[in-house]
């Protein structure tokens, strides 16, 4: 889910775009070209111009591939990731590593379309690879290093504060983690269980949290240390996770603001308090400084 979009167009926790959305942001651009296809030829057409069977062939080509491949290669470069389509179903194309799509990955998208969208025999595998993929990437997708993403979301709930930074116990332990092998679906998950935590009974709230903080652990090392609440690891896992985000497309980007170590809860920089609390009474219950529901 996108959290905000930069003004050169990075993006931090996205989700990609589901296949029906960049199904219809597909099915109006491809609209969109066919009448400008039909408008070129009306105009050709119009001018009187006397052409043999070779020479009309060869402008009908040429018309075509310019704009099958021009219409979204000038279009995404231009806007940074939109055509129409995308525009009107509020999606973006974006690099792999969350920055903008640059030209020579537009017209690789766009070559690849010409094939996999606009010919029978290739468009079934760009839509059997579109729905395999984790991030619904077609096989222009693939070539180029893109994917598609939302950037119109709902703004989700804030972690509260304690959740929002490593607890002061397991600094030591967090600046050691691994955390290549975690995916994003699962990180996912567990941010929406702390953005939910005070909503949740305690009963289900226990269950959920040992289950994610077990799945989690699974692809995360070193393990938590003896005794670690489930909710404490999970939130110091993604602080680093999230400042390690950070700094990797800092490094990519210089215009991007650096960051900084993930600070620990009770550091001024987290605005939370000295130590992550735990539920002062069962139930539906929040804390008076959890965010409003």
């Amino acid at each position: 889910m996108a959290e905000f979009v930069t003004g050169d167009a990075v993006v931090l926790d996205v989700s990609a775009a589901t296949f029906p959305a960049r199904m219809a942001a597909q099915l109006l651009d491809m609209l969109i070209q066919i009448l400008i296809f039909i408008i070129m030829l009306i105009v050709i057409n119009a001018a009187g111009v006397t052409l043999n069977l070779d020479a009309s062939i060869a402008i009908f080509v040429a018309a075509l591939v310019l704009i099958v491949v021009g219409y979204p290669t000038i279009f995404e470069t231009l806007s940074r990731g939109k055509t129409v389509g995308k525009l009107a179903m509020g999606l973006r194309v974006v690099a792999d590593d969350g920055g903008p799509v640059r030209f020579r990955q537009a017209l690789i998208r766009a070559l690849a379309g010409l094939f996999e969208i606009w010919t029978i025999v290739l468009a079934p595998v760009a839509l059997i690879t579109s729905l395999a993929s984790a991030k619904g990437k077609r096989l222009g997708d693939m070539f180029a290093g893109t994917y598609v993403i939302y950037e119109r979301v709902p703004r989700r709930r804030n972690l509260a504060p304690e959740f929002a930074a490593v607890p002061p116990p397991l600094t030591g332990w967090a600046a050691q983690l691994e955390l290549s092998g975690l995916p994003d679906q699962d990180a996912e998950a567990a941010g929406s269980y702390l953005r939910r935590f005070y909503d949740l009974q305690p009963a289900a709230r226990d269950a959920l949290g040992m289950q994610l903080a077990a799945t989690v652990a699974a692809r995360v090392s070193p393990p938590p240390p003896p005794g670690t609440p489930p909710a404490a690891y999970l939130a110091a896992v993604l602080a680093v996770r999230r400042e390690r985000e950070r700094a990797r497309l800092a490094t990519r980007n210089p215009a991007f603001p650096q960051p900084g170590p993930a600070p620990a809860v009770g550091d001024p920089r987290s605005g939370g308090p000295a130590a992550a609390r735990a539920d002062p009474e069962p139930g539906r219950a929040r804390p008076e400084h959890a965010p409003p529901a």
